[in-house]
């Protein structure tokens, strides 16, 4: 007979198992890493992923601002898996808050290797913070609070 408590009801994959695709973020971006960005080691370089996450993170706050925007905080970057050379890679993101002049959100990035299709490993997640800017580039007051 099995022990209920034993058994974690929160239990993580174990690493570069497949997991589940999010239902809560919004698919925002897919791209395939080519050879020009990997290292020696034949990895994709953190700093390419690191400038897809960027690019993926301005999608939804692009909606709220309206106008020109920056990058202002990476509050949190962690590297799961390595990334490599034709994996197609997933990024989805959500809002984790809004306010006067900044949006935070959350990227989470999963790979699809090409020889096992439709098996997700999350291989990188992220929180980012975005600015409005005016035309001098100072902040600027968000109007629109919800997508």
């Amino acid at each position: 007979m099995s022990n209920p408590l034993s058994a974690d009801p929160i239990a993580k994959p174990a690493p570069g198992a497949a997991v589940p695709l999010p239902t809560d973020k919004e698919l925002v971006l897919k791209v395939i890493p080519m050879p020009a960005d990997c290292n020696a080691n034949g990895d994709i370089f953190g700093g390419w992923v690191m400038a897809q996450v960027d690019l993926a993170g301005s999608v939804i706050p692009a909606r709220y601002v309206e106008g020109r925007m920056a990058t202002v905080a990476v509050n949190q970057f962690i590297f799961k898996q390595p990334v490599r050379v034709g994996d197609i890679l997933s990024f989805f993101s959500s809002v984790t808050k809004v306010g006067n002049t900044s949006i935070t959100v959350q990227v989470e990035v999963f790979a699809e290797h090409f020889s096992k299709q439709r098996q997700y490993v999350k291989v990188t997640e992220a929180s980012l913070t975005y600015v409005a800017i005016d035309d001098f580039g100072r902040p600027r007051k968000i109007t629109k609070t919800e997508d």
